[in-house]
């Protein structure tokens, strides 16, 4: 995958057009079939592996000796790239010339991808003979196949080319496929380019998968790059493949966010974008970013990604600053973040919480603290620049602390537990779940402090403790509902899966509040379940316990990769370091997690300041600055 561009198969490297296979180009699947048969006979599939995110390598053996044996002498390599690219390379083994037949059956229906997710893509279409190969058209667009060298045979009705390959004793001949859509060239992704926003950085350390993990992580999330039609000198990240090619606000703000470590021009220019799709003028969605509602779980209605999004926004640009976003760009979005943060105290009115969906939805406990957290960050980014309304955005931060240390919380034998809401008839929904761990992450000030959160000192050790326990912790990572729930259903994507968006911020959060047992605990599980899935993280996966030897188990209908996934990987090797930036006070504080749960870990190549920043801590949770900006102080 490197977006635009997708290719889907399964292992065995055939593209049969069942299901989702195929080459996609934007959402288009520009080719459903290429089945490859060498002397009459598919080979047989020996392995299959990612070389990198864009490309996928499937290798297989023949026999074509007359002579039955057990060896094979011909290798058939095909190496698959995103751009719709494909390499077929056969290898003799056969110290004597050989004559191959080589034929690739080739089709499509030039559905879009939804259609085929929803079972209508309709039949493949008919083939006519094109330039070097095939193209296949109808009224919503067109695809051509091309080979070099030039098939000696070409089949339209079939959709067949076909070739008579010679190879001398011990050599190799390579047959090239490309697919475009017609009258096009190869599209270049924007993670492959010059403008890449994401900085290259590299893990070594105690644990031997932490350098594969980031490095996945990393060339996840270029493949995940696309530039804004509106002004494509701006990138922000797809949500995930093969579901959400495009943008979705929320994930690609929160990913945004998480990758901050690896630089702040991804940041910007996802900010730049969305705040081009901030609703203005009158009415009561004026200053919000736009976004779909989504799925709750069992317990709730639908919430609004519109509303995560809108705060998300100045919370995003105020820790960018942190990181060291250059003043005068920060200071271009700030009429944005002005406008979130009306619509924010204008939508409350005088109340200290906001329901979502508004009007007329539930208090959700992770609404109120994405509310309280773009009022402090929003008040900090206003006073820097000298903007008013600093103040009485404090003090309504300050009011809903108040209410919802007494409203949200449920005592019980246990020691209490955080509503996960409360309805509009005032009662509270007590269902313990991953939203409550939004309520440790309160955002980064200056001089690397955290801001205040919602929860007194006592129901922070609470929540610690359960999130820590075994009903959240499924030993995989943290569940989106207790396993203890009358509701839990392991695979439910809000009702027990484990989602690794919420799992990274539970281990950001504890660890910045010194729960590093249960950080460690969560922290672990998480790069556990990544070995199993080969480094790549899907955005859930099923909350079965971990057990000795067992696996965690996919969710069918996770995207994978998915950014909020690949990000959270950043985030999650740059909690263990602490790095808390504050680029415009020429300083930066470490808080390492002293328990260092991987034991040594070296960092190199992040981006603090607009410069390369290298941390190493040691096995005694000591963190030492190797690299920094010019300048850039350590702080205390």
């Amino acid at each position: 995958m490197a977006l635009p561009g997708l290719a889907i198969s399964t292992e065995r490297g055939q593209l049969t057009g069942e299901g989702l296979e195929g080459f996609y180009q934007a959402g288009r699947r520009v080719l459903s079939r290429c089945r490859l048969r060498v002397a009459g006979r598919e080979p047989l599939a020996v392995q299959a592996r990612m070389v990198a995110a864009d490309q996928a390598r499937f290798t297989g053996t023949l026999c074509v000796s007359a002579n039955p044996v057990p060896d094979p002498d011909v290798v058939v390599e095909r190496t698959r790239y995103a751009d719709g690219t494909e390499r077929i390379t056969l290898h003799s083994a056969v110290p004597r010339p050989l004559r191959l037949p080589v034929e690739v059956a080739l089709g499509t229906d030039l559905a879009e991808l939804g259609a085929i997710a929803s079972g209508r893509a309709g039949p493949e279409l008919r083939a006519s003979v094109h330039d070097s190969g095939l193209r296949w058209s109808c009224v919503s667009g067109h695809s051509a196949v091309t080979a070099q060298p030039p098939p000696a045979e070409a089949l339209a009705s079939a959709g067949l080319l076909r070739w008579e390959l010679e190879l001398p004793p011990g050599g190799t001949r390579t047959v090239e496929l490309r697919v475009r859509p017609d009258r096009t060239g190869p599209v270049r992704a924007v993670g492959r380019g010059a403008t890449n926003p994401i900085a290259q950085a590299t893990a070594t350390g105690d644990d031997p998968g932490v350098q594969a993990f980031l490095h996945t992580c990393i060339e996840d999330l270029k493949a995940l790059l696309l530039r804004d039609p509106v002004n494509p000198s701006d990138t922000y990240l797809a949500a995930g493949t093969p579901w959400r090619c495009g943008m979705a606000p929320a994930n690609a703000l929160a990913a945004a966010r998480m990758t901050l470590p690896l630089g702040t021009r991804l940041a910007a220019g996802t900010l730049r974008t969305l705040g081009r799709t901030q609703i203005t003028g009158d009415g009561p969605r004026s200053g919000m970013i736009p976004g779909p509602l989504r799925d709750a779980g069992p317990h709730l209605p639908p919430g609004c990604t519109g509303i995560e999004a809108t705060l998300l926004f100045p919370v995003l640009l105020a820790e960018a600053r942190r990181w060291g976003l250059p003043e005068q760009e920060a200071e271009e979005l700030l009429p944005v973040v002005e406008r979130c943060l009306r619509w924010l105290r204008g939508t409350v009115g005088d109340g200290p919480y906001l329901a979502d969906p508004h009007p007329g939805g539930p208090l959700r406990c992770e609404t109120q603290a994405h509310a309280h957290r773009a009022a402090v960050l929003g008040a900090d980014l206003l006073d820097a620049y000298g903007r008013p309304g600093g103040t009485g955005l404090r003090e309504w931060a300050q009011e809903v602390r108040t209410a919802f240390r007494q409203d949200f919380w449920i005592e019980d034998r246990g020691g209490g537990v955080p509503a996960a809401a409360r309805t509009t008839e005032g009662r509270s929904l007590p269902h313990l779940g991953a939203g409550a761990a939004h309520l440790l992450d309160t955002g980064l000030l200056g001089s690397g402090s955290a801001a205040p959160g919602l929860l007194d000192k006592a129901q922070t050790d609470q929540l610690a403790r359960l999130l820590g326990g075994p009903a959240m912790d499924s030993g995989w990572g943290l569940r989106t509902l207790a396993a203890k729930e009358a509701a839990y259903n392991p695979f439910g994507h809000r009702g027990g899966a484990v989602r690794v968006q919420e799992t990274a911020t539970a281990v950001a959060g504890l660890a910045a509040a010194g729960y590093e047992r249960e950080a460690g605990s969560l922290l672990r599980g998480v790069l556990a379940a990544a070995e199993q899935f080969g480094g790549r993280l899907p955005e859930m996966y099923a909350g079965e316990p971990r057990t000795p030897g067992s696996s965690p188990l996919p969710h069918p209908a996770a995207c994978r990769p998915a950014a909020t996934a690949a990000a959270s990987g950043v985030l999650l090797l740059a909690a263990l370091a602490g790095i808390r930036p504050d680029a415009p006070g020429g300083a930066v504080t470490l808080r390492p997690i002293r328990s260092a749960p991987l034991g040594e870990i070296s960092l190199v190549g992040l981006r603090v300041a607009g410069a390369p920043f290298s941390v190493r801590v040691s096995r005694l949770g000591l963190a030492m600055v190797e690299e920094a900006a010019d300048g850039l102080r350590l702080g205390g």
